[in-house]
């Protein structure tokens, strides 16, 4: 279970950390905006685009995996299998946000497909 709850906790932690080279790229754009960063983001291109979306994205990863170790967890199903499946998460989730910094999308795409496979792998553990 300790795996488990460790991997959640990074995975919560990711969209800040994917908030970092977002706000770099605010930062080149005159300067990072505290009044309006919606507004500001909504002007990035390139890096800056990507490195909006990718820290979006890491929230709505978060849903999913939350929910599915929630679910694992409220089912008293927590097994060897699930810990591998978190693992796998988060090193594939960690693979995502640089492939999409660098603009590699189809690693992107399929480290995303394996994120969200370990996501709907956990959750079929508590079935």
């Amino acid at each position: 279970m300790n795996t488990l709850l460790i991997c959640l906790l990074i995975t919560m932690l990711l969209p800040y950390i994917a908030k970092a080279p977002l706000a770099l790229a605010m930062a080149k754009l005159g300067g990072y905006d505290n009044e309006a960063p919606r507004a500001q983001q909504a002007k990035l291109t390139g890096f800056g685009a990507r490195a909006l979306a990718g820290h979006q994205n890491a929230f709505e990863s978060l849903i999913v995996f939350g929910i599915s170790c929630a679910v694992v967890l409220a089912t008293d199903n927590v097994n060897s299998i699930v810990s591998a499946l978190a693992i796998t998460h988060v090193v594939a989730r960690g693979v995502y946000h640089c492939m999409y910094l660098l603009g590699w999308g189809v690693l992107r795409s399929l480290s995303w497909f394996v994120a969200m496979g370990a996501s709907i792998g956990i959750f079929c553990q508590a079935l």
